[in-house]
């Protein structure tokens, strides 16, 4: 019996049906984290900074009781994550404005990416059944799906000028279309737990909301794979954190980089994600929340499916550095055994 991740839709028979104000959550599976606390201790994180564009995250335990079985099978140790939808958006109006607009998904899909260049691959999915019939875009609309030409033609508008417009031009328009502020602190936060699988990296896992208001809001989405666990990227804490990605598909971030007074406001976030005077980053601030967390799912993680059964300080194993460490280990980014994985990434912010 293996392990796996559940979506729940609380009003898939009863429309008005909620949970906690939910209409859906995601239950995650702890597949690639021995530790049991990685986008656990992200969305935290966010939420800590001031990035109230990050969904919530918590612990659960899952029983699954099939008809005909004589007792519910106990899956173990779960992560709910709140799903990035219309009543995500409605909970946030007081931030972004009333009325729901439109929300993309950015993604990786048929070879195509979410890099804001490229715009051969924009849609409404569709998942059948049978995977040979389903279809998935880089661009994938969640909300208002009957107004796809509409949608459309705001994305491509949007793309056309963030890579078009240069000079003051570009830095009069971008900063009236987003929250730039909000923007640089998401991905400060999103390159010091060492987010690789992201939109700079890959064109991947993030969606992008146009607001009635008139701006438009990146929200961070799917940190499993990150403090520690690398590939793509050479090391996820050692790599430079003002050249992390790709540094000319990605406008969305390095041309607002470019701005010197922007770049400048990045490294202060970054800074103070680090700094010892704050709850946040720091070793001294992280081990001792991870240690809690882990204290109170132990007891729990024993399960029927016989998977993930111990909680261990060890990134996937199918990554590229498999000497961080949480926990334990020196600073020297894993090239002389054991390595901290924050106290390493403290020591790459050298501006």
């Amino acid at each position: 019996m293996a392990s796996q991740s559940f979506a729940l839709d609380f009003s898939k028979f009863r429309d008005d049906q909620r949970f906690a104000g939910l209409e859906k959550l995601n239950i995650k599976w702890f597949k690639d984290d021995a530790a049991y606390v990685r986008e656990i201790y992200c969305y935290d994180l966010f939420r800590r900074f001031g990035c109230w564009n990050a969904p919530r995250a918590s612990y659960c335990r899952v029983n699954i009781k099939v008809q005909g079985d004589p007792s519910p099978a106990y899956f173990g140790v779960y992560e709910m994550v709140e799903s990035i939808d219309k009543d995500f958006i409605e909970k946030n109006q007081s931030k972004w404005g009333s009325g729901v607009g439109f929300l993309w998904k950015g993604g990786y899909s048929n070879s195509n990416n979410a890099n804001f260049v490229s715009t051969q691959s924009i849609g409404v999915e569709n998942v059948d059944i049978n995977p040979a019939l389903s279809v998935y875009y880089a661009y994938d609309l969640k909300t208002r799906k009957n107004e796809l030409p509409a949608a459309k033609a705001e994305l491509l508008q949007f793309i056309s000028d963030l890579n078009t417009k240069t000079g003051t031009e570009f830095q009069t328009w971008i900063e009236g279309r987003m929250d730039i502020p909000l923007f640089l602190k998401t991905y400060a936060v999103n390159v010091v737990v060492g987010m690789w699988d992201d939109y700079w990296v890959n064109g991947n896992n993030f969606y992008f909301y146009f607001s009635p208001n008139g701006k438009a809001y990146f929200i961070p989405y799917d940190y499993d794979n990150t403090l520690g666990t690398s590939q793509i990227i050479p090391n996820s804490g050692t790599q430079n954190l003002l050249t992390w990605g790709n540094m000319t598909q990605r406008p969305l971030i390095t041309k607002i980089l470019a701005i010197p007074q922007y770049q400048n406001l990045y490294k202060s976030y970054i800074t103070q994600l680090t700094s010892t005077t704050n709850n946040l980053f720091h070793s001294t601030k992280s081990i001792p929340r991870i240690q809690a967390w882990q204290n109170m799912i132990a007891p729990f993680v024993s399960n029927d499916t016989g998977e993930d059964m111990l909680i261990e300080d060890t990134p996937a194993y199918w990554g590229n550095q498999p000497n961080y460490r949480l926990k334990t280990g020196n600073n020297q980014g894993g090239t002389n055994g054991p390595a901290n994985y924050f106290t390493t990434k403290k020591l790459s912010v050298t501006w």
